[in-house]
Formats: C-alpha cells, structure tokens, sequence
C-alpha cells in the first residue's frame, strides 16, 4: 500500500529549495495562533532546521512533510509531532497555506495519506489532533475523516485579547 502519494497530493520530505516557502509559512502571522509562535524566524533558522529535517523521528520526535500538487506545488504541510513510541500514539497538524487550496479535498486525502503511515509504518495506535472551536473548516475535516472529539479545553489559548477554546480529537487504529 502506498501511504504517501494519493490522487490530487503526495506527501515527500522537505528539501532545501523549500526554504523560502518554509520561511514564508513560519513568519507570517495569520499562522502564528496555529504554531503557538510569538516571534519571526531568521532564514539561517530555518536553513538548520532543513539541514536537520532528515533525523530519526524517534529521536526528534516529530515530522514534518511538504504536501504538493501533481504538479509539484508546494501546497502546505503536515506535522506528526509529539510522538510517544511507548504509547504508541503522535499529535496531528495540517496547513493548507493557501486559500485557494482550502476546500478541494486536499486537506481529507492528507489526512488519510498520514493516519496510514502513521498505522502502517510507525505502528501507532492512535493519532490526535487539537482544533479551536472557531476553526469550522478544521473542525469539518477531522469529523469527516473519523476523528473523534473526545473533550474540549475550555480557554485554552488566548489570541487577540480573547480565550479560545481548543477541542482534542482522536483517531485510534482498531486493527492492531
């Protein structure tokens, strides 16, 4: 089975001629609420961020994948982050950087393409994700690929002046 490459994206690893589009994502600040991010990263950052991209995720305990159009547009990224091995379980973050790419189906085909290799090559049992309840888009997709909202955590996350209530969905791999 192939998990990385589905029929509108495919999912690879970052390369160093994704530094300007790294930095452009990290440094702009309508994602910043997202990434928990105060403050603009430099491109040496990022530069050392890419040379380093390659590490083990056990031993980083995360990774980070591009997700491109078929014709080989980068469209967004993916995060598998907070890997536990011993649990058996990774936190989930997915950006579709921009608008136009919302909403085509490309966010639920990713989702899809990660849950598989998360099941299938790094053995985990379940995937989680944490969604703000003023997010409907992301709400929408979590739900409608099978995630399931297990709790909400009430003002968790300030933005603006103003507490957001972040709600924690789960996915768990019965075939194990």
């Amino acid at each position: 089975m192939l998990t990385l490459r589905g029929n509108k994206v495919y999912l690879r690893a970052l390369e160093p001629e994704d530094l300007d589009f790294i930095l452009e994502v990290e440094n702009s600040e309508e994602f910043w609420e997202i990434s928990a991010t105060k403050v603009p990263y430099s491109r040496y950052l990022i530069k050392k961020y890419l040379q380093n991209s390659h590490r083990d995720i056990y031993e980083v305990k995360q990774l980070r994948l591009m997700i491109c159009n078929f014709e080989n547009q980068q469209i967004g990224l993916i995060d598998v982050f907070d890997l536990e091995p011993k649990d058996r379980r990774a936190a989930l973050g997915i950006l579709m950087v921009s608008e136009t790419n919302r909403g085509k189906g490309y966010g639920a085909e990713v989702l899809t393409l990660i849950c598989n290799y998360c099941f299938t090559h790094l053995n985990l049992h379940q995937v989680y994700a944490n969604v703000t309840d003023d997010n409907p888009a992301s709400i929408k997709l979590f739900e409608k690929n099978k995630f399931e909202k297990v709790g909400v955590k009430k003002d968790w996350i300030i933005a603006n002046g103003k507490f957001k209530n972040e709600i924690l969905y789960q996915l768990i791999n019965n075939v194990h």
